[in-house]
């Protein structure tokens, strides 16, 4: 049996585990767009603290892959699946068989497209964040811990994937303000532009005209689901892949998990996306546990609600990780 995982992140990574776990005779091939080996992407904030070797974030050593008999496939895009044959066609134009296909493409950050021109002048110090969603608060607070100076320009996925009403938005704003960042809201980023002053080397122009100049400047908007490639597989795709809750698409011999797939969710009695670093490892573990003939049901494994501390400031459960 050869299972094919598409996607060398949390999701795609831990099911290789498992499935060698569970079926230690098959063959698992991990084909990966990066060039890393997987490393813990929450783990990045700490650059900030003077952890720079990119060797201290890698999660399984280079042996590891070996001596579980793992190929992983780095630097190979796929562009397209052919399900009818059961192959793969890399950009490269090679063409890789399965027998079982796991898709965990995770997401890619999403940015609005007014601002697509000036993605090359994002990437810090006064640091300006656009959009602020979970992972980019979570690195703010990092960054203040650090004497960072973070400007936030607020907007409708602010929290992203937290879901805050109206009325409550402005206690949570509040509470941002409480972790010393500094907030804007009700103004939308027109641009992105060089500065052209002896000062800081970024300069964000906001829809009224009025203007914030920083060093770095981050979007964090959160995801879109990268499946593009999975267009004419044959399978349903919404915004995301849709998998039952067995994480199972529409065909018996492809699966998805991570950021890349809608849950069916009985409760909701609709397609869900689920975040965070333990909903996504578990992903993970069930749909290899039913790549190997088990039949376990996701459930999630932490609660989407953000939480307003009682010192004033806020805390995401998606900020917890293993």
């Amino acid at each position: 049996m050869h299972h094919v995982i598409i996607g060398n992140g949390i999701a795609g990574s831990h099911a290789a585990q498992i499935l060698r776990e569970r079926d230690p005779g098959s063959q698992i091939t991990i084909i990966s767009g990066g060039a890393l080996l997987f490393y813990n992407r929450y783990d990045l904030p700490d650059v900030f603290r003077g952890r720079c070797d990119w060797v201290d974030y890698l999660v399984h050593p280079p042996a590891y892959y070996e001596e579980n008999k793992i190929k992983l496939r780095r630097k190979s895009l796929v562009t397209e699946v052919n399900t009818s044959k059961r192959t793969l066609t890399l950009a490269h134009r090679e063409m890789v068989t399965y027998d079982q296909l796991l898709v965990a493409t995770g997401g890619v950050a999403y940015v609005p497209e007014r601002l697509l021109d000036s993605t090359p002048l994002m990437h810090g110090g006064v640091v300006v964040m656009l959009g602020g969603d979970a992972l980019g608060l979570d690195l703010a607070r990092t960054l203040i811990k650090t004497k960072h100076k973070v400007i936030l320009i607020a907007g409708d996925r602010t929290f992203w994937p937290h879901e805050i009403t109206q009325e409550t938005r402005p206690r949570y704003l509040q509470a941002l303000e409480k972790m010393n960042i500094e907030v804007i809201d009700g103004k939308q980023v027109d641009r992105v532009e060089q500065s052209n002053s002896t000062g800081p080397a970024r300069r964000v122009v906001l829809d009224d005209g009025s203007d914030v100049t920083a060093d770095v400047v981050m979007p964090f908007y959160g995801l879109s689901p990268s499946v593009d490639f999975m267009s004419h597989a044959g399978i349903d795709i919404e915004r995301g892949i849709l998998v039952n809750t067995q994480l199972q698409t529409t065909r018996d011999d492809i699966w998805a998990a991570g950021d890349v797939c809608q849950i069916w969710s009985p409760e909701h009695n609709a397609y869900r996306f689920y975040y965070g670093y333990k909903n996504v490892k578990m992903m993970g573990d069930v749909a290899a546990r039913n790549m190997t003939g088990d039949e376990t049901t996701f459930t999630t494994a932490v609660d989407e609600i953000l939480q307003l501390q009682p010192d004033g400031t806020i805390y995401s459960p998606f900020w917890e990780y293993d």
